[in-house]
């Protein structure tokens, strides 16, 4: 997976690969051609006292040098320029498959789950392809290369390297394949991680009066001291590495001092060809190394390459239509025939047979006790969800074969828990309509019962909102949500729950104005609260996914029993009538 994603990611930077390895080739065999001149210094110029030969290929090996200086340092520029590009384009990539997920495919992967994958997990994979450019394109070469300038010194003393190569490879072998689960199970500790700090910074004032801090933390230290488990199981392996290899490096040295010194004295070989056999085992054996190095950072690379695959090949539920509908003028007329929604998996459908009409000028209410699936019939409409039976139709024209613009147009929805964007009132309002002017933002301000508190504040449209909108209160940010919604202006408008941190004279002072702004617009409310929507025109009322009445408030408190139960647990039978 590991392979097949850099061969994806790699393959618009074929030149600056070919320009990297072209690079790290000559400053390779520069560095293999170095104890060559050494050899030659000491057998022909240090041993016959000639010091005008020593400075001669003395100057030969300063220009190698040279050469290998440059070549380094052009491949490490080159290299980690097209490393950053790949971890650009991953993380792009990922950013805009998760755009095209519906809340489906979210909910499965999980919030904290994405952000790993977008951000550590490609830091794995981009570091990955920095080292292998930086020093795993020279590694093999430098092997190669070593152990055939070695055979050219000695061939009898090259035979240690039969038994040297092998052994490092076995034992870092071992090791490795050791590595790979911990470096999962690491990754998945980290999302566990990401996961209970989102929780807690976002739910810490439900924290603190709960006074559940001393809870917090241990569960946080629980998640902390797991994490800390696996990566020092990882660290204990890494650490058995280096001197497995520095072990094996060092009693090789130690054979070739010993069986080339029986040589030298037998007259079989020369001082100077020691020496460079001696740097040529160094090279081989400093190549195993830095593989080694890659090996230690492959396993946890090739589980994040996995995790993001994962990502990248997930299809969202809800697909484009290849030949979308183009409808030129929406009128806004909504309909629900006969629709079902079920999640993979799940025995029951969370709706069923659901049957609604909603037409312009007129305002369309869902009620229902908790879990009967108002907010999952309200999410089918702008395709959230795209229903599993059925067919939802605006103007006649299925959601599903309608095209994307114009639906994102025709449909605007308040959610349950509405989110504001770091920035300002005004971003967060044209965030909606970018083209919006000042005189449209306060218009709608007014309408959402929100002009009163926003001009309080210091810099009025200009005032700072921290991200999900935290710095204002509950009500505040739906007043806001509804604003940002009514600037945008679409001719469906769909409340989840909208009015629920609102007081009921600012709920009551909100409708009103709402009415007048969406008198020819379709409105759909769900809500809890009864009288956030006993005078719509029509009331739905949901239980266990399917529609049990549909009528006015006077004619479901004759005729529907669920709606009666629902209307007398919140208010008294005189208030009800």
């Amino acid at each position: 997976m590991l392979i097949k994603l850099l061969r994806t990611y790699l393959r618009p930077y074929q030149q600056s690969l070919v320009l990297v390895v072209a690079l790290q080739l000559v400053q390779t065999l520069a560095a293999l051609y170095l104890p060559t001149l050494n050899a030659d210094i000491i057998d022909n110029g240090v041993v016959n006292g000639d010091t005008g030969y020593i400075l001669r290929v003395g100057a030969v090996m300063l220009a190698v040098t040279l050469v290998q200086i440059g070549c380094s340092i052009g491949a490490v520029f080159f290299g980690a320029r097209t490393a950053m590009a790949v971890g650009r384009d991953l993380r792009s990539t990922i950013f805009h498959r998760v755009q095209d997920f519906s809340a489906r495919e979210v909910g499965h992967f999980g919030t904290p789950s994405l952000i790993t994958r977008t951000t550590n997990d490609v830091q794995q994979v981009q570091m990955l392809a920095l080292m292998t450019f930086t020093m795993m394109v020279s590694a093999p070469i430098m092997c190669v290369g070593g152990i055939l300038m070695a055979l050219n010194q000695d061939v009898p003393l090259s035979s240690l390297l039969l038994v040297i190569v092998p052994v490092l490879g076995i034992a870092l072998t071992l090791i490795i394949s050791r590595m790979r689960p911990q470096f999962r199970l690491m990754q998945e500790r980290i999302d566990t991680i990401n996961r209970i700090l989102r929780e807690q910074i976002t739910g810490i004032r439900v924290i603190r009066a709960f006074v559940r801090d001393r809870q917090e933390r241990a569960r946080f230290t629980k998640a902390n001291t797991e994490l800390l488990d696996v990566s020092l199981r990882v660290g204990r392996l890494m650490a058995l590495m280096f001197p497995v290899v520095m072990l094996v490096m060092n009693a090789s040295s130690v054979a070739v001092l010993w069986f080339g010194g029986q040589r030298i004295d037998s007259g079989a070989m020369q001082v100077g060809a020691l020496t460079a056999f001696l740097s040529y085992l160094l090279q081989i054996l400093m190549a195993v190394m830095m593989a080694t190095f890659m090996f230690m950072m492959v396993p946890r690379a090739e589980v994040c390459a996995e995790r993001i695959s994962e990502v990248l090949d997930t299809e969202s539920s809800v697909v484009l239509p290849a030949n979308p509908v183009h409808v030129t003028n929406v009128n806004g007329h909504l309909d629900l025939r006969d629709v079902e929604f079920r999640y993979p998996g799940a025995e029951q459908p969370v709706l069923r047979g659901v049957n609604l009409l909603a037409r312009p000028g007129e305002t369309t209410a869902v009620i229902g006790s908790t879990g009967s699936g108002k907010t999952t019939l309200l999410n089918l409409i702008p395709r959230l969800f795209d229903a599993t039976g059925g067919a939802v139709l605006v103007d006649d024209v299925d959601v599903r074969e309608l095209d994307a613009t114009i639906l994102s147009d025709a449909v605007g929805l308040v959610p349950q828990r509405p989110y504001l964007f770091t920035g300002t009132v005004a971003s967060n309002l044209r965030y909606g309509n970018p083209d919006a002017t000042d005189e449209d933002l306060w218009r709608a301000l007014e309408t959402a019962q929100a002009r009163e508190f926003v001009e309080r504040m210091e810099d009025g449209l200009n005032t700072r909102i921290a991200q999900g909108g935290t710095n204002v209160s509950g009500g505040q940010r739906q007043r806001l949500a509804i604003a940002r919604m009514l600037v945008h202006r679409p001719e469906i408008y769909l409340f989840d729950d909208s009015f629920s941190a609102l007081d009921y004279a600012t709920d009551a002072a909100l409708r009103a104005a709402l009415a007048r702004e969406t008198a020819e617009s379709t409105v759909v409310i769900v809500a809890q609260r009864v009288s956030t929507i006993r005078h719509a025109d029509r009331i739905v009322v949901l239980d266990e996914g399917r529609v049990v009445g549909t009528g006015t408030h006077t004619e479901l408190m004759d005729t529907n029993e669920t709606y009666r139960e629902i209307v007398l647990s919140q208010l008294s039978a005189q208030e009800a009538a």
